[in-house]
């Protein structure tokens, strides 16, 4: 008797490379077990599971969620920068620069 099986990708990304690793693993495997079978540490040893999101298409997933029939499982990097820190200092400099008007912090009118 044969166990079904089902086809998933696993990816990580740097800003320097990336690795999507096709694999076929059994059906009703996690997500973890998924990302273990994958072998990705071996090209991204500083993977790190406990610290790092995962996620299916981009949409969030905890590791023990069983992937579906063709999804691919991505592992987030951490942010470098709050995005409402970066965005709040664009603004800034926008008003410092006289991009912005400096009460409203929207475009200037001409």
């Amino acid at each position: 008797m044969t166990v079904a099986s089902i086809h998933i990708e696993v990816a990580y990304a740097t800003p320097e490379r990336q690795q999507i690793i096709p694999l076929r693993v059994p059906l009703g495997s996690t997500v973890e077990e998924c990302i273990v079978r994958s072998q990705i540490t071996r090209y991204f040893p500083d993977i790190d599971l406990k610290q790092q999101k995962v996620g299916i298409w981009s949409k969030a997933v905890k590791l023990d969620q069983q992937p579906r029939e063709g999804d691919r499982i991505e592992i987030y990097r951490p942010l470098i920068a709050d995005p409402k820190a970066v965005r709040r200092k664009r603004a800034e400099q926008a008003i410092d620069d006289g991009r912005a008007d400096p009460v409203t912090g929207g475009r200037k009118r001409d």
